[in-house]
């Protein structure tokens, strides 16, 4: 085999060298006559270029994508207009017979063929250009083809002379977001462009492409337990890693997308039953991004659990006045501290809400109620509006015990009619100060942090320190000493 492309930069392999195994990297031509030289990826635009120039080919794009076959065996699904005839052939259905209705006298055997062959009145039917008896196909269309253009039909419902309004998709559409999941978006977008591309070919639409943003979302994976006796097993068939059925010791494999046939699902209803539909939803959003698998964890589950445990036991705690959702550009700043992290979190929330970061926006909460609990002045009213802020921004992730807990607080109307808040980006510029950090006395790191920042959050910050950590090994931390804003001493021997 001759050596085409070497590593760049690199004298190995040499144009004559006897490879054991192919070169699959970029690299540098060679051996390759005028393109010797060239970097691989600029020679094939080259050698496309060349191969066109002296009529000896052409470039072009091709699909890994397979021949559409649309004729199903069965009854759900738009039915192919087809009639067929001896004397005429294959003839289509007139238009002034369209739509073909679906009989409702099938009967569905399980043995294969489709069911509407069982209906003699669908089947029979005339020749529409002979008279003559004929039969009519009973294959349907994949339901791929109904749901390749169904969103302009959603643009107009109760359009009756077509089969949507043009003036209503030249409204509506282009969708602004498609959310879909990963194994069902791929075909079903790329069919929808075929359609929407067709129809504005017909003149029927005025735009190009049906969707302008796409999220695909992830999988819900879980680990599988497998008996060697019973094979797959549910989660309520094993106990204590053994299967139920005979005491034998389960196989637990790894995380894989929930499939009935492995068994591997969850009962929303039962976890539901347990922890409340808000746990359920929560968990979902916090355990990873929308776009990324989610392993399933009953760990996790407990985990949203006991916060919003902790959200409900800290609102019921506190005694709010009954008024309305303070703004956050309000000059009440009476505690900067509080007034900075409650325009924190709004900013956070509301920005990785819009981007569908829909776990950081959770985690923001989470350190958001820690903040709350250690807050010390629970009777001011800058902490009444520190607690509205915490269950607006909860309600789209848990909005049933959001809303009970916003009636709880004395608030009249639904938390669903709330304005969304607003945050005040002049209140989030705190001042720095540079604190020294010293270990037995001696200088051994600083810290940028905000003015009267809490010792906690100073010591965390300083004993994450890389250069301080490494101070650190090996000894043990007797005492801290903190001179507000200035220094940090650590004790340890």
């Amino acid at each position: 085999m001759i050596v085409v492309i070497v590593p760049e930069n690199s004298q190995l392999p040499t144009p004559n060298s006897q490879l054991t195994e192919a070169y699959v990297d970029d690299g540098v031509m060679v051996n390759s006559g005028q393109f010797n030289g060239m970097k691989n990826r600029d020679a094939m635009e080259a050698i496309v270029k060349h191969l066109e120039e002296k009529g000896l080919g052409k470039k072009t794009v091709s699909y890994k994508l397979r021949d559409w076959g649309i004729s199903r065996q069965r009854y759900w699904g738009c039915p192919i207009p087809i009639i067929y005839c001896d004397k005429c052939g294959v003839v289509p259905v007139p238009d002034k017979d369209l739509p073909v209705i679906l009989p409702e006298d099938v009967k569905f055997t399980g043995q294969g063929a489709s069911p509407l062959a069982q209906s003699e009145k669908f089947v029979n039917v005339p020749c529409p250009r002979c008279g003559k008896g004929a039969r009519r196909e009973t294959d349907t269309m994949d339901t791929f083809v109904d749901s390749s253009w169904y969103f302009l039909r959603y643009v107009s419902p109760k359009e009756s002379s077509s089969p949507f309004s043009k003036e209503a998709s030249k409204y509506w559409m282009p969708v602004d977001q498609y959310i879909g999941g990963v194994e069902h978006a791929v075909l079903h977008l790329l069919y929808s462009r075929f359609f929407t591309k067709a129809m504005r070919d017909l003149g029927l639409i005025d735009f190009d492409e049906p969707f302008t943003n796409l999220l695909t979302q992830g999988m819900v994976c879980k680990e599988i337990m497998k008996c060697k006796e019973h094979g797959y097993l549910l989660p309520d068939e094993v106990k204590d890693e053994k299967c139920v059925k005979c005491d034998n010791i389960v196989e637990i494999g790894p995380a894989e997308k929930m499939s009935k046939s492995k068994k591997n699902i969850i009962d929303p209803d039962k976890i539901i039953e347990r922890y409340g539909a808000d746990t359920t939803r929560l968990f979902s959003l916090f355990a990873a991004p929308p776009e990324k698998d989610l392993d399933w964890s009953d760990e996790g589950v407990e985990g949203a659990y006991r916060f919003l445990n902790r959200v409900w036991r800290l609102v019921t705690e506190v005694k709010s006045q009954e008024s309305g959702v303070r703004s956050q550009k309000s000059e009440n700043t009476q505690d900067s501290e509080l007034h900075y992290e409650i325009n924190k979190v709004i900013k956070k929330v509301t920005e990785d809400t819009e981007r569908f970061h829909f776990n950081t926006a959770i985690a923001a909460l989470m350190e958001y109620i820690n903040f709350l609990y250690k807050y010390d002045d629970k009777d001011s009213s800058l902490y009444g509006n520190a607690i509205e802020m915490l269950l607006i921004l909860l309600s789209p992730f848990a909005p049933h015990i959001s809303e009970e807990l916003w009636h709880a607080m004395g608030k009249k109307s639904s938390i669903f009619r709330i304005a969304w808040p607003l945050y005040d980006e002049a209140a989030l510029k705190k001042e720095e100060t540079l604190v020294v950090v010293q270990i037995n006395g001696k200088l051994r790191g600083r810290i940028s942090v905000p003015i009267d920042t809490r010792q906690t959050e100073i010591e965390r910050i300083a004993l994450t320190d890389k250069k301080v950590a490494e101070w650190l090994a090996g000894k043990e931390i007797k005492k801290i000493v903190y001179v507000k804003n200035k220094i940090l001493n650590v004790v340890a021997g």
